[in-house]
């Protein structure tokens, strides 16, 4: 096996960038005089009625037709109209979470966050993943979870200064060839039953190219109790659902921190401004997260709460978050 690096993938992206830059029309332009006779011919579609018979055909393609991740049942993605809100950390805590209600599920984790990936921190992964036979990606794995993300083929100290379309294409590629199938760990899980996609913040590029590509079972969205948070959170609501998403619910995060000395508990994002968004636009409210330093201190570490302290009040929070997910999921069905 081999090694998947950033500059492989950047490699590729350029190769199909200049690849589809030769296109016409479906015809391949040849050096020489026979590229000349070809932009020639080109010309006459210049013309208005050229353009607008090209822009009826690009309408009349609609958007994609959207394409199962090969052995995942379902794909629940992770959203938040602002970032630090913490949609990371819930995100990895909701898988982990999942897998802790039913052990008998398996659970994978991607980090679509190409710009800021969180995912390699917080699940405690570092190196490049390796390459399968049939030239697929094999996702990194911690605590039962195998991992993709952008931020293993780059430094930590590396940004990544990518166009929309650069950005897309390497979405689909961590998707697509990503291949949880024929990855055999010490014990053979089988298929996904859940993947649990950590979305970058806002509506952008991104959010678009992965529901109109991939079939999402439901859409999770987080935020703080603060008004300006909940005012982007409703506008990711609201997107997801013009794209046929169904939301699942909301999850309210730093909901309230309690004092470690005295235990007086001080809503310091505000109360309850989630739950009402909530019953405002008709989902669900998935549940309160509380702002604590053990949640903290051990996302820093790369030691989620679920695992590494499972008796505790802040992971039951979580666990009644993915409970509330899954029942969402269930509630769908019929």
């Amino acid at each position: 096996m081999i090694l998947f690096t950033y500059y492989r993938l950047l490699h590729l992206l350029r190769i199909s960038d200049s690849k589809a830059s030769i296109f016409r029309n479906g015809t391949l332009l040849k050096q020489g005089t026979c590229c000349w006779l070809h932009l020639k011919q080109c010309q006459g579609f210049v013309d208005k009625k050229g353009l607008l018979d090209r822009q009826k055909q690009q309408m009349a393609r609609g958007l994609p037709k959207q394409k199962p991740i090969t052995g995942v049942k379902q794909v629940i993605v992770v959203a938040s109209g602002k970032g630090g809100v913490g949609k990371s950390t819930t995100a990895v805590n909701l898988a982990l979470g999942l897998m802790a209600i039913d052990r008998s599920k398996s659970v994978g984790l991607l980090d679509s966050d190409v710009y800021g990936p969180s995912i390699p921190k917080l699940m405690n992964l570092k190196g490049n993943p390796e390459l399968s036979e049939d030239n697929r990606m094999i996702p990194l794995i911690n605590y039962g979870v195998p991992c993709m993300s952008m931020g293993f083929l780059v430094e930590d100290a590396s940004p990544i200064v990518w166009r929309g379309l650069m950005v897309m294409s390497a979405i689909e590629r961590l998707v697509r060839q990503v291949n949880v199938i024929h990855f055999k760990p010490k014990v053979d899980w089988g298929s996904l039953d859940y993947l649990v996609v950590d979305m970058p913040p806002g509506t952008g590029d991104v959010q678009l190219s992965i529901t109109q590509n991939i079939p999402i079972a439901g859409a999770v969205i987080v935020s703080t109790p603060q008004d300006v948070a909940l005012l982007d959170a409703r506008r990711g609501a609201e997107m997801f659902k013009k794209v046929n998403v169904p939301v699942l619910g909301l999850v309210q995060n730093m909901s309230v921190f309690q004092c470690p000395n005295c235990h007086h508990q001080t809503h310091i994002f505000g109360s309850n401004g989630a739950r009402q968004l909530a019953e405002t636009i008709g989902v669900r409210f998935l549940g309160d997260i509380p702002l604590h330093l053990n949640i903290r201190e051990m996302s820093d570490k790369g030691q989620p709460i679920v695992v590494s302290s499972p008796d505790s009040s802040e992971a039951d929070a979580y666990k009644k978050v993915a409970s509330a997910v899954i029942q969402s999921l269930q509630d769908l069905k019929t």
